[in-house]
């Protein structure tokens, strides 16, 4: 492979030639030059007035197969993470079988191997998910797993968090905890406040997200470890993070990009890409968030990208699955909140919490590169949808800026 990109503009906060505008020669899967007066040479393709920075990493994507290849397959997972912008995914464990084995986390590894977007895969914190007891973490790290939590169930006996906190440390495991008090949710489907009242749908409280981070860090505080909490969508969350932070405990949170755009006021016509987990919040949690994300006590924004066939979403709203597909939209709807800079901080800052080797745009590096425009406005239509799931939250959304590509493991995707 030989590419030479011209007159890009690098975005990269660790790299000496951060906001500056240059020519960059690729070769062999290597940045071989970075200078302002490089020329093309013959045989190499040319990709020139675009914006470049380090890969992006999607901290929660849904990839369906193996068990629900007719919501998505790996092959296309992958193809709508390389033109979403993303080198890297970490892949949840809601499979069927689900991933409680090194066995599990080997075949995703192995049938992913030769696309130029890397899977990460997240074992399943507790046997089949059940969480009773826990899985072979160990053994599932040995194979590549690079966390260990059950996707969008609650850890609800502390005493199984507590074990697997201080298991972990032996090889440094990552352990996530979806912030969720079933107790207190019942039977609730969307945020308790006034429009969950007037729309008349059970509401599920913040505080049932706040107690169980409370729960969760004073666990923490006596374990030691490294704990994420995935998806994190209130304002007592943020604060109840932020002092966990101050005292020095070792926790980091994510947020799906739904919770810094939309609040509960799009379940108004009980429109089901809304019922999401955890649940749209009203203005205040929302402003929180994205207060949140530039203060640096939120460590990262993903898609939480969740691909669902229309039998479990073309359903009765109490029905209906929770889960949207995000990945196609991500960049720019946050890039229309947050900014260029800020959006690609932290869409690449999620693999220093997975304890990933980061990547920066210098000669001599490994070219593992997210091309992208910032400024085209528009909104995201039906034909922008990549997925084989249609169950877009984002359709109608006002977006800025476009991922236009990848650069990784020797292949170029556009």
């Amino acid at each position: 492979m030989k590419i030479f990109l011209s007159n890009v503009k690098v975005l990269d906060a660790e790299s000496p030639y951060h906001g500056k505008t240059v020519s960059m020669r690729i070769k062999d899967g290597k940045i071989k030059e970075i200078a302002n007066d490089l020329n093309p040479k013959k045989g190499e393709q040319v990709i020139k007035d675009i914006n470049v920075s380090p890969g992006w990493f999607d901290a929660s994507v849904s990839v369906g197969e193996p068990g629900y290849e007719d919501r998505e397959t790996l092959k296309n997972a992958l193809n709508v993470a390389a033109k979403s912008g993303f080198t890297s995914i970490a892949v949840n464990p809601n499979n069927d079988p689900i991933p409680d084995g090194g066995a599990d986390i080997s075949f995703l590894i192995k049938k992913s191997s030769e696309s130029p977007v890397t899977v990460y895969p997240i074992g399943s914190l507790t046997s089949k998910g059940e969480g009773i007891d826990l899985a072979e973490l160990y053994d599932m790290k040995s194979a590549g797993a690079v966390a260990y939590g059950d996707y969008q169930r609650p850890i609800e006996n502390p005493n199984l968090l507590k074990i697997a906190l201080q298991y972990a440390q032996g090889f440094d495991g990552l352990v996530l905890s979806f912030p969720q008090e079933n107790q207190l949710v019942g039977k609730g489907i969307v945020h308790e406040g006034e429009i969950s009242t007037r729309l008349g749908l059970k509401g599920i409280p913040a505080f049932a997200e706040e107690l169980h981070i409370a729960r969760d860090l004073k666990i923490l505080e006596y374990t030691g470890g490294k704990l994420h909490i995935p998806t994190i969508s209130t304002k007592g969350s943020v604060e109840l993070i932020k002092k966990a932070k101050n005292q020095g405990l070792h926790v980091t949170c994510g947020v799906a990009v739904t919770n810094l755009i939309f609040t509960d006021n799009k379940l108004e016509d009980f429109d089901t890409r809304y019922k999401l987990l955890p649940p749209l919040r009203d203005e205040l949690h929302r402003k929180a968030l994205i207060k949140g994300v530039k203060d640096g006590i939120i460590d990262l924004v993903c898609s939480d990208h969740n691909p669902l066939d229309i039998e479990k979403k073309k359903l009765e709203f109490d029905n209906a699955m929770y889960g949207t597909i995000a990945q196609e939209a991500t960049f720019g709807a946050l890039n229309a909140i947050l900014g260029e800079e800020l959006t690609v901080k932290v869409l690449t800052a999620g693999k220093s919490v997975f304890g990933l080797k980061p990547n920066i745009i210098e000669a001599g590096a490994e070219a593992n590169l997210t091309l992208y425009s910032s400024k085209d406005e528009y909104a995201f239509k039906s034909t922008d949808i990549l997925s084989k799931s249609k169950n877009a939250a984002f359709i109608g959304s006002k977006l800025k800026g476009k991922p236009l590509g990848i650069i990784a493991k020797n292949q170029v995707v556009l």
